[in-house]
């Protein structure tokens, strides 16, 4: 957890498991005003003005890495992005020297994906400045969990016992484990759907969620579900053994016109990116009138800047 648990003391941004109802609230809103921002002629404000920003990118990524660049830019801040291939690792540099590096040269803020779980919280003690999580392992990816809350929230109101279907390689998903903590907190209700292999056992959930509900039938999650939410398919799970063919996840667990229609007539579909268009979802669907993946992606914009601006208080 952060050492700091208050809206306006947080040093660190790394999951969302010590978050309130009210801390997420207060980035809610503070996201909207970021998109009022995005939403002007001029889409900058000088918040970050002077300060600079390392975007450390450890794993590939489009989606997380631009969006925070826009986010950091439309701040005003001086901006830097830097993969493991542009640093000394290949040389035998650790991420810990890395760091150093990077603070010597005077960063402020480190944005941070990594293949490793924990690895930010390795990087806030080696770092003065504020540490953000752009996904570690399989353990959290806390702004994509909050661009999507904002999606939601901006769609439906309040949460508070909504049906949210997380449908997916949900076992090895930071996703949705970002997910459950932020969705959960707000009291909506959440229901995990997937193959046994890809969900292992309901206690494993239970023991830290313990109101989720945990399925393996998604034409009995999706009924009236609020939000259908699809996670992306990694190939090396059916490499792995875990999934006996593709075109039989997909009878299963893809997101289709069918089970949407079972869903809440104002149902949300949602999908973090990049998706598999024809396995974990259909096309028809992925941008059909009730999809909001494209606005997830416009939103994680606005709620990187939010990210940040809050976190511009204790710097």
């Amino acid at each position: 957890m952060n050492s700091q648990s208050t809206p306006d003391r947080r040093r660190h941004i790394l999951d969302l498991d010590d978050w309130s109802a009210e801390e997420l609230r207060t980035v809610l809103t503070i996201g909207t005003q970021m998109k009022d921002v995005l939403a002007r002629p001029v889409k900058q404000v000088p918040t970050l003005r002077g300060k600079i920003v390392v975007n450390m990118f450890w794993e590939d990524s489009t989606r997380t890495r631009v969006s925070f660049e826009l986010a950091a830019k439309a701040l005003s801040a001086n901006v830097l992005t830097v993969g493991a291939k542009d640093t000394s690792v290949k040389k035998g540099e650790s991420l810990v020297d890395t760091v150093r590096t990077v603070q010597a040269l005077g960063a402020d803020y480190i944005v941070l994906r990594h293949p490793h779980s924990g690895a930010p919280y390795l990087v806030t003690q080696h770092f003065r400045g504020s540490v953000i999580n752009a996904g570690d392992g399989r353990h959290a990816h806390p702004s994509q969990a909050l661009l999507d809350l904002f999606t939601m929230h901006e769609q439906l109101g309040e949460l508070a016992d909504k049906k949210i279907v997380i449908v997916g390689d949900v076992l090895h998903s930071r996703v949705a484990r970002s997910n459950l903590w932020a969705l959960t907190t707000m009291g909506a209700k959440v229901t995990l759907c997937a193959p046994p292999t890809l969900i292992g056992p309901a206690s494993y959930w239970k023991a830290t969620w313990p109101n989720v509900t945990i399925s393996h039938n998604l034409d009995h999650a999706a009924e009236g579900a609020d939000v259908l939410m699809a996670l992306r398919l990694q190939h090396e799970r059916m490499e792995g053994g875990l999934l006996p063919s593709l075109r039989e996840y997909t009878r299963r667990f893809g997101l289709n016109a069918a089970r949407v229609a079972l869903a809440s007539p104002n149902v949300l579909v949602m999908h973090p990116g990049p998706m598999n268009e024809g396995v974990e979802i259909t096309p028809d669907v992925a941008t059909g009138p009730r999809s909001v993946i494209e606005t997830q992606v416009t939103n994680g914009v606005a709620m990187r800047m939010a990210m940040l601006y809050q976190l511009a208080g204790v710097n």
